[in-house]
């Protein structure tokens, strides 16, 4: 597999765990608390394959950030209607755009 396709489903697991977290209350509901510690087990462990296949950590580490940030943010948004406003769609394209930067620079 892929060592980018492997980040992106590693990313998709802590995105995963990460919106469970807010939906264990606390740890207060199995289910939710049991796809937390999974979600996070299996996105670790998928990002020590990437690295290990030779992605630079700079830049796996910064893709992995970036997309967990605006994923969780989309989901917050879309699914618990948290506010969105000039300042959130501003934090998230310098998150991004910081990404991209960092993929540039390490190209050289």
């Amino acid at each position: 597999m892929g060592a980018y396709l492997l980040l992106a489903f590693a990313i998709a697991a802590e995105v995963t765990a990460t919106v469970s977290l807010k939906l264990s209350e606390g740890f207060s509901k199995v289910g939710p608390s049991i796809v937390v510690v999974a979600g996070y087990a299996f996105a670790f462990v998928a990002l020590a394959y990437v690295l290990k296949a030779g992605v630079p950590v700079s830049v796996a580490y910064a893709i992995w950030a970036a997309a967990g940030v605006a994923l969780v943010a989309a989901v917050g948004i879309v699914f618990f209607k948290e506010p969105v406003n000039f300042s959130v769609i501003a934090g998230l394209v310098l998150v991004v755009g910081g990404v991209v930067l960092i993929e540039a620079g390490s190209a050289h």
